[in-house]
C-alpha cells in the first residue's frame, strides 16, 4: 500500500485526520492556503488560534478542525525565502517534520500537507518539494502509525512537480 498520495485540488475539502495550513507566525489567518482555510473552518477557528500565542517558523501548532471535513489543523510555520542562506531549508524541512510529530501526539493517522512557503513565502518550488518529500518519507520510514500523506497542490504546475519528484523517488 502507497502510504503517499497526491492530488491537485482544494485541501479544505479532504476528509483526513488532519490537514496541515500553511500559517502564518501569528496564526491569525492570512492569504493563500492560510485564509481559504480560516474562512472554511469558520470563527472559531480564529478564537482558538488567538490563545495558542503565535508560533515561531519552523514549529506547529494543532487546532480543531471546527467546520471542515477534517478534525484536525496543523498550523505549520515555514520560512520566508530570502536567498537559502539563512537556514530556510532546515526550517522548512523542520515545520514538515513539527507537522508530522504533533499529528503522531494526537492519535492522526491521515494528513493533508499543501506546498508550505511556496507561494507568499516565495520559496521555490522544486527546492520545497524535495524537502516536503524528503522529510515525509523519513518520518512514515520510522513510524508505521502515520497511514497516510496526502499532498494537496492547488496549482498544475506544483502538482507536475511533486509527480516527478515522487517518480524519482520511487525509480
Amino acid at each position: 500500500m502507497n502510504r503517499i498520495d497526491l492530488i491537485q485540488g482544494d485541501i479544505t475539502k479532504l476528509e483526513v485526520d488532519a490537514i496541515v495550513n500553511a500559517a502564518n507566525s501569528s496564526l491569525l489567518g492570512g492569504g493563500g492556503v492560510d485564509g481559504a482555510i480560516h474562512r472554511a473552518a469558520g470563527p472559531q477557528l480564529l478564537e482558538e488560534c488567538r490563545t495558542l500565542n503565535g508560533c515561531p517558523t519552523g514549529d506547529a501548532k494543532i487546532t480543531k478542525g471546527y467546520r471542515l471535513p477534517a478534525k484536525y489543523v496543523i498550523h505549520a510555520v515555514g520560512p520566508r525565502y530570502r536567498d537559502g542562506k539563512h537556514g530556510e531549508a532546515e526550517l522548512l524541512a523542520s515545520a514538515y517534520r513539527r507537522s508530522l510529530e504533533v499529528a503522531l501526539e494526537n492519535g492522526v493517522k491521515s494528513i493533508a500537507f499543501p506546498n508550505i512557503s511556496t507561494g507568499i513565502y516565495g520559496y521555490p518550488k522544486e527546492e520545497a518539494a524535495e524537502i516536503a518529500i524528503r522529510e515525509v518519507k523519513d518520518f512514515l520510514a520510522k513510524h508505521p502509525e502515520i497511514e497516510k500523506v496526502i499532498f494537496v497542490t492547488f496549482d498544475r504546475d506544483n502538482y507536475r512537480i511533486y509527480q516527478e519528484k515522487l517518480k524519482e523517488e520511487d525509480a
